[in-house]
C-alpha cells in the first residue's frame, strides 16, 4: 500500500474530509441564501419604486389626460436617475419615453415581467436587464414603468463569485491541512505500532513515547504504559512465584518422597507403617494448605471474589477470631487484648477477611512467644473508626521486622532469615495484603518498639438506606 493510499484510508483523514464536506455544504448553503436574499432585496426595492412611479403616472393621467402624462414622462425620462418610462398608443406607437427595441407585441398584455432593453440615449450600448410593469390606460393607451436590475446581477456576482472562490480555496487548503495533520498522526501511530511490536516480541520493559502535549495520544500512551507496568510486574511476580514454588516446595516434596521410600525400605511392623503413613499425610496436608493459600491469593488479586461481598461488622468478626485464638495465646505465654469500639460495618467477603485476621493473629502469636519461662507478653488487637475509615491494628512484642524488609514480606514465599527455622512457606502476609487490596483498603507495617504493628484500613460500608 502506497503512502498516499495509507493517508487517504486513515481515520484521521476521513474525519477531516467529513468535516470539510460538512463545512463546505454549510458554507455553500449560507452563500446561496445570501445571494438569494440579496437578489430578493434588490427586486423588492425595484418593485416598490415601480409601484410608486406607476401611481404617480396614473395620477398625472387622471389630472390632465394623455397630454399631461406625455409631458411628465418626457421630463422625467431625461433625469439622470430616471427609471424606464414609455407611453404608447393602442397600436404600439411610442408617444414618450426612454426605451427602445421592444418587441411589437410586448405591450399587448398587462402585468410584471423582465425584459432586455436599450435606452433611447444609449442606442449603441449593449442591452440591459430591467423589471417592468405594463398598465392599460383609458383610451387604449399603454404605460410601461420599470427599473434597471443590472445592479442585482452585479451585486450577485460581487458576492457569489468571491465567496465560491474562497470556498474552493478553503476546501483545497483543508485537504492539504488534512494530509499534513494525518501524516503527523500516522507518524505517532507508526511509532506506537513499532513499540508495540517490540513489546509483543517479549521486551516488556519498552514503553510508548509520550510527547508531553497532553493530547489524546499522550493520554492513551500513559494509560498503556501503566498497563504495561502492571503486566510487567505481574509477569515478574509470576516468574518469582514459579521460582519460589520450585524452590520452596521442592524440599517438602523431596522429604515426602524420602519418607515414603524409607518406609518401603525399613518399615516392618504395622506401627511403623502407620507412623510413616501419618507423617506422609501431615506433609500432604501442609502442601494442600500451601496450594489453597496460593489459590486464595490468586482469587483475591484477580477480584473474582468481589461478587461475594456482603455487609459485615468487622468489630464482631475480630472479637470472634480473637476468642478462637485466646487459648492458643495463653498456652504460649501471651495475653490477647482486644479493643473494639461500636459497630464497624464494611463491605467484605466474610471468609477472606476472617482468614486474613487469622493469619495476622497466628503470626503475632508465633513470633511473640516469650523465650523466658514465666514471662508474659501481649498481643493487642484494636479496631475503630478513624477519619471515616475502619482501622484494624494487630501489635505484638516479638522481634519485629526491619524497615527495609517490610515491603518484601508482603510478597509470596518471602521468609526472612530469622523465620527460616519456623514452619511455614511465607504466604501469610501476602494473603493478607491481597485480601486488603481486594476490599479497596491499605496495609502498613510499623515498628511497635518492640515488635511489629500491622495497620489495616478499610472503607466504611455505606449506610443501609444508601445501599438500598
Amino acid at each position: 500500500m502506497t503512502s498516499l493510499a495509507r493517508l487517504l484510508r486513515s481515520t484521521a483523514f476521513k474525519l477531516i474530509a467529513a468535516y470539510i464536506i460538512v463545512f463546505a455544504v454549510f458554507a455553500g448553503s449560507v452563500i446561496a441564501y445570501l445571494g438569494w436574499h440579496t437578489q430578493r432585496l434588490v427586486t423588492r426595492q425595484a418593485v416598490e419604486a415601480i409601484e410608486n412611479d406607476t401611481r404617480f403616472m396614473q395620477a398625472q393621467f387622471e389630472r390632465g389626460g394623455v397630454s399631461r402624462l406625455v409631458q411628465v414622462v418626457n421630463r422625467r425620462a431625461r433625469a439622470p436617475d430616471a427609471g424606464l418610462l414609455l407611453i404608447t398608443s393602442f397600436n404600439g406607437e411610442p408617444l414618450a419615453g426612454n426605451v427602445l427595441n421592444l418587441p411589437l407585441n410586448f405591450l399587448d398584455k398587462e402585468g410584471w415581467r423582465e425584459i432586455d432593453y436599450v435606452r433611447s440615449e444609449e442606442q449603441t450600448a449593449p442591452p440591459s436587464r430591467a423589471l417592468v410593469n405594463v398598465i392599460f390606460l383609458p383610451g387604449e393607451f399603454r404605460l410601461l414603468v420599470g427599473r434597471d436590475v443590472v445592479e442585482r446581477e452585479e451585486l450577485r456576482k460581487i458576492i457569489i463569485g468571491p465567496a465560491l472562490w474562497g470556498l474552493g480555496l478553503l476546501v483545497v487548503m483543508g485537504i492539504a491541512g488534512g494530509l499534513f495533520v494525518t501524516r503527523r498522526v500516522l507518524k505517532r501511530i507508526d511509532r506506537m505500532t513499532a513499540t508495540s511490536e517490540v513489546i509483543m516480541a517479549g521486551n516488556l520493559s519498552r514503553r510508548l513515547e509520550v510527547d508531553g502535549t497532553g493530547d489524546e495520544f499522550d493520554r492513551l500512551a500513559l494509560s498503556l504504559n501503566a498497563m504495561l507496568e502492571r503486566i510487567e510486574a505481574l509477569m515478574a511476580g509470576l516468574k518469582e512465584v514459579s521460582d519460589n514454588i520450585a524452590h520452596d516446595l521442592k524440599t517438602p516434596l523431596t522429604r515426602l518422597r524420602n519418607r515414603a521410600e524409607d518406609a518401603l525400605r525399613t518399615a516392618r511392623t504395622e506401627e511403623e507403617w502407620r507412623a510413616a503413613t501419618e507423617q506422609t499425610i501431615d506433609e500432604s496436608d501442609g502442601l494442600i494448605r500451601t496450594f489453597d493459600a496460593l489459590l486464595m491469593i490468586a482469587r483475591a488479586e484477580a477480584g473474582q471474589a468481589s461478587a461475594s461481598m456482603v455487609r459485615v461488622d468487622l468489630a464482631a468478626m475480630v472479637e470472634g477470631v480473637a476468642e478462637l485464638y485466646e487459648p492458643v495465646a495463653d498456652e504460649n505465654g501471651l495475653d490477647l487484648v482486644l479493643e473494639a469500639t461500636g459497630r464497624l460495618p464494611v463491605q467484605a467477603v466474610r471468609e477472606l477477611v476472617a482468614q486474613a485476621l487469622s493469619n495476622l493473629i497466628d503470626n503475632a502469636i508465633k513470633y511473640s512467644a516469650p523465650a523466658v519461662p514465666g514471662e508474659r507478653r501481649e498481643v493487642r488487637l484494636t479496631a475503630g473508626l478513624i477519619d471515616g475509615r475502619v482501622r484494624l491494628t494487630v501489635a505484638d512484642q516479638g522481634p519485629g521486622i526491619a524497615e527495609a524488609d517490610r515491603g518484601r514480606v508482603l510478597e509470596r514465599f518471602v521468609r526472612l532469615e530469622a523465620s527460616r527455622t519456623r514452619p511455614g512457606f511465607g504466604l501469610g502476609l501476602s494473603l493478607v495484603a491481597a485480601v486488603v487490596h481486594l476490599h479497596g483498603g491499605s496495609i502498613t507495617l510499623e515498628s511497635n518498639e518492640p515488635g511489629l504493628k500491622v495497620i489495616i484500613e478499610l472503607p466504611l460500608a455505606p449506610t443501609e438506606e444508601g445501599a438500598a
